[in-house]
């Protein structure tokens, strides 16, 4: 008989407290609308050529200040409403950086930069879904848990074969509107258009933009967004019925959609059975999968078999192979993992 330690535990629940702070914060972001890029910042009145006006002075990145203009001085209800945007900017960030402290999931500051404008151009409503390591680390804090997360640069953004835009959006311009400096990633083949962008240097930001295809990795136009996206099998199965959700980054947060949990899982596993040559990248995809999993059986009362069912019949196959070492990741937790073997075997 295995007793479990805590050591062999992949996740500690979180305290309420905790886990209705962070509650609070996705509810009222949520509730704001468009979110202020950069720092919080400050108003300072410029005057002095006969006339007085109001401008924003703030970081959009970091060691970089600029001034945007807010109104002419005596526009009581445009500065009334700039001052509220900024304390409400202000509080967030003591809310998101309270939250680091106590073990949620934060990425970056270039990562931030990228979720507030991809926000206020209204592609994450439309459908634009994240994915990816960053969406692991989502669902960690969705599901007011602290775990083991690999910290990442890259942006796996997901596109369904149809989002609900008014009018087309410029991926590129979007992206390239946080002026971090992206430059589009030369396709592979070189002949294929890129899909990705990045910033300069080896740890620098990366965005990807990916869809469903049966082949892996072709480049395929997504017209609303004006740019490709890189092909990934299943995708459509992962992508349906998407949830809301937040991202914390830097001093914001978020609001996005990310895969229903259970699809996540699944996916994870064909993706860490797939991945034969990086077997590094599957061991992670292994652990990410495993430890959602104790979580939404252990503290969600889910039943993992119910969303197995399902699970399209050729990511099965991949799947089930993935058991032996399921059932090694899992040994703290027996229940779960008798839920796998019951699922899989």
């Amino acid at each position: 008989m295995i007793v479990a330690t805590l050591s062999d535990r992949r996740y500690r629940p979180k305290e309420l407290a905790y886990r209705t702070q962070y509650a609070e914060l996705k509810e009222r972001v949520a509730a704001a609308g468009l979110l202020l890029p950069g720092s919080a910042g400050t108003l300072i009145k410029r005057e002095g050529t006969g006339y007085a006006y109001w401008y924003r002075v703030y970081y959009p990145v970091p060691g970089k200040k600029t001034e945007q203009f807010v109104c002419k001085d005596g526009d009581t209800a445009a500065l009334d409403a700039a001052t509220r945007q900024i304390e409400f900017a202000q509080w967030a960030a003591t809310q998101v950086k309270t939250l680091r402290q106590l073990e949620f999931q934060v990425a970056d500051k270039g990562v931030a930069s990228v979720m507030v404008e991809l926000h206020n151009k209204q592609v994450l409503d439309a459908g634009l879904t994240l994915v990816g390591t960053l969406a692991y680390m989502c669902w960690l804090n969705e599901l007011g848990v602290t775990a083991v997360s690999a910290r990442t640069q890259d942006i796996d953004s997901a596109a369904r074969q149809h989002l609900k835009l008014g009018a087309p959006e410029s991926f590129l311009e979007i992206v390239q509107a946080t002026r971090l400096g992206f430059v589009p990633v030369p396709g592979m083949p070189a002949k294929e258009p890129p899909t990705s962008l990045k910033l300069q240097g080896a740890d620098g930001v990366r965005v990807d933009l990916l869809t469903h295809g049966v082949k892996l990795g072709r480049s395929v136009p997504v017209p609303q967004l004006m740019w490709h996206a890189q092909t990934m099998p299943f995708y459509a199965y992962l992508l349906e019925a998407p949830q809301k959700a937040a991202v914390l980054a830097g001093g914001h947060c978020v609001p996005v959609m990310l895969p229903s949990a259970q699809r996540f899982v699944w996916h994870k596993l064909y993706s860490s059975a797939a991945r034969r040559s990086f077997p590094e990248k599957a061991e992670k995809d292994l652990m990410q999968a495993a430890t959602l999993a104790a979580v939404l059986v252990e503290l969600q009362d889910e039943d993992l078999s119910d969303s197995f069912d399902d699970v399209p019949a050729d990511m099965k196959k991949l799947v089930k192979a993935r058991l032996p070492a399921l059932r090694r990741a899992l040994e703290g937790h027996p229940q779960t993992r008798q839920q796998f073997v019951e699922a899989l075997a």
